[in-house]
């Protein structure tokens, strides 16, 4: 099969995946959204003949709208524009999450420094406050008193960007110190880590330590149930250890997976490889080489 790869810089989890696709004897295209140009009247010439494009852009906005002018021009891509679109918006996730029924933790989103301090209160401290657009934990803040928080408001309120006026206040949640990354591909866990760190913010990308997760049954009934209500594809599912439960907090597009693929034993590229083959027959009705 020939498979497009929409890239902004290629980083070890691309080498990895154009690695095992180029072993597999798939022809691969590599496309630098930066070089394009998306025309309403002509489609894109570097994706005239693919069977799919997978989609790795490292910018959020890229990303948004590259795939919708690849969905406008009736080329497959993985994920899709509208799984693209909930997960790369926190309030819009959220709200797929909770009307699925997936267990997430409370949220509020308020437009006014004055409605979202009575969130805050509300939620009591410590709480979250989070952009509505983000990753790697950028910009998040635990907020653990008013005068903390009246400051954060007043900065958030001031940055100029619409987005920053969008208020996301969550729960903060007690977490053993660590949270829970499942790589799923529509649905079916590919494998899983736990990233732990002294700091609140687990992320790996602020090096956290990172092991292997055995997902269990009920981790594996809520990746499906999150991977569903975002439109399904390939993605990372971010939950948190509430007891002896789950709660899940994030759903990430453009997934990265090299700290995974060094925590576990499964080849991540490899499997991803093995879902790609069945997903482009699926999407696009072509039968893999």
């Amino acid at each position: 099969m020939h498979i497009g790869v929409l890239y902004s810089r290629i980083r070890r989890d691309e080498k990895l995946l154009l690695g095992a696709l180029r072993e597999r004897g798939h022809k691969v295209t590599k496309i630098d959204v930066r070089e394009q140009r998306f025309s309403l009247d002509a489609p894109l010439e570097a994706v005239a003949d693919v069977d799919v494009v997978l989609d790795r852009c490292l910018a959020t906005s890229r990303s948004l709208y590259a795939t919708r002018f690849l969905d406008a021009y009736g080329v497959p891509v993985i994920n899709s524009a509208e799984t693209a679109e909930i997960c790369a918006d926190k309030v819009k996730t959220s709200l797929a999450l909770d009307g699925a029924g997936v267990p997430t933790p409370r949220t509020d989103v308020a437009f006014t420094t004055d409605a979202a301090l009575e969130s805050i209160e509300r939620f009591d401290y410590p709480c979250v406050l989070k952009p509505v657009i983000g990753s790697w934990g950028r910009l998040m803040a635990k907020v653990e008193s008013r005068s903390a928080a009246e400051a954060i408001l007043e900065h958030k309120a001031t940055l100029g960007h619409y987005k920053h006026k969008l208020f996301y206040v969550q729960e903060f949640v007690e977490k053993p110190g660590r949270d829970l990354r499942v790589m799923a591909a529509d649905g079916v866990p590919i494998a899983g880590m736990a990233r732990s760190s002294d700091h609140w913010l687990t992320n790996a990308a602020k090096g956290a330590r990172t092991e292997r997760f055995e997902i269990d049954d009920e981790a594996r009934e809520l990746v499906e149930k999150a991977s569903a209500a975002v439109g399904g594809g390939l993605l990372g599912v971010d939950l948190m250890e509430t007891g002896e439960s789950y709660t899940v907090h994030e759903v990430n597009h453009t997934v990265e997976f090299k700290a995974l693929d060094d925590a576990v034993e499964v080849d991540i590229p490899e499997q991803v490889v093995d879902w790609l083959e069945t997903a482009v027959e699926e999407r696009a009705g072509v039968t893999p080489a």
